[in-house]
């Protein structure tokens, strides 16, 4: 930690910034895990970034002292990212008025290098607490912490990520060096507290409201905490709704000193806006959310929707491209959707492994981004639905390593099997009770061939047991241009898709 305390010193003489003096609370708006999505989701009509920006600003009017923070993942998930990189994104965060930003593990999909010359001109704060970046593209653009002076009250902020190794693309965050995270949270708020003598410490934190393949997670980093006050988070797209708290996902959590820790997070896609009150006397904390919906469509900033209406051109011209039909409305998290996608895996790693040498597919927990509608089917519709630049593989491997990754998949990180496998397993234990291929359970001394996506065989979503096997084929595309094609001339011809609604890996509660 002798590092981290002497990166801090060095960035505390800039960290300070004044902010007004003349408040007696202050209001933190917070966002997290927005993904790309500029315009309103068409499941629910909720998020838009034009509509994000009527209510950020009629707050801003109503409140002397407003902070806007975002907790990272700001890029991928639409047509919006993948024609322009993140430029769109980055530049409505700009005209926006973000004053501090962390990163996401989204962030890196593209590469440190590309997402770093898409931030090089961001305004906020850019705080990362437990990445030492200096090595890697982003240089000196990050700090470990920042203070704000508002009121008379000093709050310092500190910026906590994930343990990248399992769950980016090696490769992706090339000079990125991590940090473990409880102890550079606790060594960075002491810091802040009982030698910046700040009043109160919010950490800012991409790792998710529980763990699913993890131990870190925010419940266990305020647990853990003894100078942290307020955590607002991201990445698991956990929505703690104030207004009514779930007993089973408190809201407030006790540190190892006995005392409350907030903490907050607003689910993903800028459907809802987050906001913590501070009463800067006696510190008291009050969360609320609002739905971003339809009744800030009349509100409007003009000079935004003109510097979005080209980019929007561009993503309505692949949503009039038709691609296939559905007979039945496919939700982002229906079992038919998800055995449509690895149904279609399986025929793919056919072609590329040869019939008859492939056993099963699979498909990760958080591959498909959203449903697809009943009716037509567009090619944006499909690029929206499995955005990522992924390639399907074929990996073989021992029965053993695939036991083990049926364990991996018990804990969440896995979901969709192709129709020739089928399993149960323990929600709670996190453990597989039953897993068969063909109707015959896994051999543990066989050996077996998946087909699946390479960011799983690299060791993505924890699946480090794919990580022992022996790639055979590989396609040459992304999926989803892989997925199109499958649409438009595969099997399926041209009758409309309903494709079998069974679960294929249940939860049985033991």
């Amino acid at each position: 930690m002798n590092k981290l305390l002497s990166c801090i010193f060095c960035a505390a003489l800039t960290a300070l910034s004044p902010f007004s003096a003349t408040a007696e609370k202050l209001v933190i708006l917070h966002t997290n895990d927005t993904h790309s999505q500029i315009q309103p989701r068409t499941d629910d009509n909720l998020g838009g970034i034009l509509r994000r920006a009527a209510l950020i600003d009629s707050i801003r009017e109503a409140e002397p002292n407003v902070l806007l923070v975002d907790a990272g993942d700001f890029v991928q998930g639409t047509l919006y990212f993948y024609l322009y990189g993140g430029k769109v994104e980055q530049e409505l965060m700009n005209r926006l008025g973000y004053d501090i930003r962390i990163l996401g593990n989204h962030e890196f999909d593209n590469s440190v290098d590309s997402i770093a010359t898409i931030m090089a001109d961001t305004k906020a704060t850019l705080l990362s607490t437990n990445y030492d970046l200096s090595r890697s593209a982003f240089g000196n653009k990050f700090q470990p912490t920042a203070i704000k002076e508002v009121g008379g009250r000093r709050i310092g902020f500190i910026g906590i990520n994930l343990d990248p190794k399992g769950m980016i693309i090696p490769g992706n965050y090339n000079g990125v060096e991590y940090l473990p995270a409880i102890e550079a949270a606790n060594a960075a708020a002491w810091w802040l507290k009982h030698v910046e003598k700040v009043d109160q410490v919010v950490a800012l934190t991409h790792i998710g409201y529980a763990s699913r393949g993890s131990q870190l997670d925010d419940n266990a980093l305020a647990a853990a905490s003894k100078d942290i006050d307020l955590i607002i988070g991201g990445h698991s797209h956990t929505f703690l709704d104030p207004a009514n708290p779930d007993p089973k996902m408190p809201n407030i959590v006790k540190n190892a000193n006995g005392y409350n820790v907030l903490i907050a997070q607003m689910d993903s896609y800028g459907r809802h806006l987050g906001r913590v009150d501070i009463d800067l006397d006696n510190f008291t904390k009050e969360a609320s959310a609002y739905p971003v919906d339809s009744r800030y469509d009349n509100r409007k900033n003009p000079e935004l929707e003109a510097l979005l209406a080209p980019y929007t051109a561009g993503v309505d011209s692949l949503y009039n491209v038709k691609v296939a039909k559905s007979a039945v409305e496919l939700p982002e998290d229906s079992p038919a959707l998800s055995n449509l996608i690895s149904d279609f895996f399986f025929y793919r790693g056919q072609q590329l492994a040869g019939k008859g040498n492939v056993d099963f597919a699979l498909l990760n927990d958080g591959g498909l981004r959203r449903g697809l509608p009943k009716g037509i089917i567009s090619e944006g519709a499909v690029i929206d639905m499995m955005p990522f630049r992924n390639l399907i593989q074929v990996v073989e491997i021992s029965g053993n390593d695939l036991i083990d990754a049926v364990n991996v998949m018990a804990q969440g990180r896995v979901t969709g099997l192709s129709s020739q496998a089928s399993g149960t397993y323990d929600p709670e234990g996190k453990r597989m009770l039953s897993f068969s291929i063909n109707g015959r359970p896994i051999d543990p001394r066989g050996t077996y061939r998946i087909a699946t996506i390479d960011y799983l065989v690299k060791g993505g979503d924890y699946m480090t047991p794919l990580t022992h096997g022996r790639v055979v084929a590989q396609s040459q595309e992304p999926v989803y241009t892989d997925l199109l094609k499958y649409l438009r001339r595969g099997p399926l011809g041209r009758k409309a898709i309903k494709p079998d609604d069974t679960l294929r890996f249940v939860p049985v509660k033991k």
